[in-house]
């Protein structure tokens, strides 16, 4: 069953959304990109004369209620942008009533799904290593099933939206489906249009495909890594790993950033492209500083910044951005890109003193994309990055999931995908 074909008129439709959005101390919203990519959906099932529950999570609670993750703090902006009234459930597994009260054109916001950890499905408070452990596994895996229908019993239909959590087989993404029949679950259209984005650079390559891979991490991107080495033409790597790779050949790095166990990865890595024939583009210079404060992303008073070879950070010092010659370089090896896949920026964009490395890419993209690239932007910090540099509106599809998309790239079934389709 698709969206499309079916009429929510009278009926209670449960909505797995990814309302995990950043605040900032306030409990204020800073990037609204997941509440807007939901609205399409939500909107469908009211204006068919249906009823909406939404459920998300919020963080990384670990089973543990937690005022600062709670979704309580959201209710309003999602009422304005909802345009409807909005009630909230301050508990998630005992919202029976809430949404039984719940009228035709009105929505209902359950609490943070993550308070219990039978969202995730994860024993908690005991060790893995502890022999009761499976046990406790055992057990989860049963709560996590009466949780699951606990919230399916508020509601007539499943829909799934949230691809940010897709990848994931948790309560409310893959297990709720068990309880409806093939005609009463379905994708939501974020979820479709995520699919079809994704199908649209992988099994429609047009070519040169350069893929953009930053963050601070080697270990956490390397799956994805070596399966677009298989795909790709170009790949460049920048952000922290570009000091993993810079010490794999022995370079002086400073306090930059570094995997000192993953330095036969970042060559494992040079080695699969030159055997892939790929060009692998990685930063020859950097932006460093020796005063960058992570609390408040600002260059504390007195500190030095200074653009040095990636491999021959001083002492003392940290690269936190590509330098120039790096920026001109990344831009060069996305001209002329038909198919473009960006996830992670190139520094700390998040400090005004270190956007430059984001931003030369951010634009090369808006400029091939002009001329014709298809550009797919995934990943929480690469959407930040568009967004701060008004780029949204000038790249082909931004992605609200950075690790679901990535392991759809992968070539992954993603839980949340399947438990819908029935695979």
């Amino acid at each position: 069953m698709t969206i499309n074909e079916f009429n929510f008129a009278g009926k209670k439709a449960i909505v797995r959304v990814d309302f995990n959005v950043p605040l900032d101390e306030n409990g204020k919203i800073t990037d609204d990109t997941r509440i807007r990519g939901a609205l399409p959906t939500l909107k469908k099932i009211l204006a068919d004369g249906g009823a909406v529950i939404i459920m998300s999570h919020m963080g990384k609670p670990k089973g543990k209620v937690d005022a600062k993750k709670s979704l309580g703090q959201i209710r309003e902006a999602v009422e304005k942008a909802l345009g409807v009234p909005v009630a909230f459930a301050p508990d998630c597994a005992k919202a029976a009533d809430a949404a039984k009260a719940l009228k035709m054109g009105e929505a209902l916001l359950l609490e943070n799904l993550r308070f219990y950890p039978e969202e995730e499905g994860k024993p908690v408070g005991i060790d893995k290593e502890d022999p009761k452990y499976d046990e406790a596994k055992k057990a989860m895996k049963a709560s996590q099933k009466e949780f699951a229908k606990t919230l399916a019993s508020y509601a007539d239909c499943y829909v799934m939206d949230a691809f940010g959590t897709a990848h994931r087989k948790h309560a409310s993404t893959a297990v709720i489906a068990d309880y409806f029949d093939a005609n009463n679950k379905m994708l939501g259209l974020l979820m479709e249009k995520e699919v079809q984005a994704v199908d649209a650079v992988l099994s429609n390559i047009k070519r040169p495909f350069v893929a953009i891979m930053g963050g601070s991490k080697v270990s956490s991107k390397i799956g994805i890594i070596e399966n677009l080495l298989g795909k790709v033409d170009k790949l460049i790597l920048c952000g922290g790993m570009t000091y993993t790779f810079a010490k794999a050949h022995n370079g002086e790095i400073g306090d930059s950033i570094v995997e000192l166990d993953k330095l036969d990865v970042a060559l494992g890595v040079e080695e699969l492209a030159k055997k892939n024939g790929v060009e692998l583009v990685l930063g020859s210079d950097c932006t460093a500083t020796n005063g960058l404060d992570f609390g408040t992303m600002t260059v504390k008073e007195g500190a030095e910044i200074i653009t040095c070879p990636a491999n021959k950070v001083p002492a003392g010092f940290e690269g936190v951005d590509a330098g120039p010659e790096s920026q001109k370089a990344f831009a060069e090896a996305i001209k002329g890109a038909k198919t473009i896949l960006w996830n992670g920026p190139a520094g700390v964009f998040e400090c005004d003193a270190f956007t430059a490395g984001s931003r030369a890419i951010g634009d090369a993209i808006a400029e091939a994309t002009k001329n014709g690239a298809f550009s797919l932007i995934g990943g929480g910090d690469s959407v930040a990055c568009v967004n701060k540099f008004g780029l949204a509106d000038q790249v082909s599809y931004i992605s609200t999931g950075g690790g679901a998309l990535l392991e759809a790239i992968e070539g992954k079934v993603l839980p949340g995908v399947a438990a819908i389709k029935g695979e």
